[in-house]
């Protein structure tokens, strides 16, 4: 008799246990379903203009953004140190988009409004702006 109560304990709790673990797991699936960044919100904003940056403008601008990329002792003038630029962002859409030359900048600076989408240009613009120091 105490052995069935016993078996009858322990069946309960096993069953109480794996129903925490069911509503358990079903949180982890609920909260992991949703994406990391919303499409439209401004961290993924920033974080879209991290990726054109770094596969765009890397090579001049460098890692930091700070104008000492790999290509930048090639050219003279050197690229911005874009960390601590005071343009406005509309400044920089033209820039980005028409190129150095265009505006009476660098002439090295090219043009990518031919290869990026205004959106890709807005995302770089973005994330220029989050990292300025300015």
């Amino acid at each position: 008799m105490r052995r069935a109560a016993l078996a009858a304990g322990l069946a309960l709790l096993a069953l109480q246990a794996q129903a925490q673990l069911s509503d358990a797991y079903a949180q982890v699936v609920q909260a992991t379903a949703k994406p990391l960044l919303a499409r439209d919100g401004e961290d993924a904003t920033v974080f879209r203009g991290s990726l054109v940056f770094l596969n765009y403008c890397v090579t001049c601008h460098g890692p930091n953004a700070d104008g000492k990329g790999r290509a930048a002792k090639l050219y003279d003038p050197r690229p911005a140190n874009l960390r601590v630029s005071d343009k406005s962002a509309d400044y920089m859409k033209l820039i980005i988009r028409r190129g150095g030359g265009a505006i009476g900048r660098s002439q090295y600076m090219p043009p990518w409004g031919e290869e990026l989408t205004d959106e890709q240009i807005g995302d770089v613009t973005a994330y220029l702006r989050s990292i300025n120091a300015r």
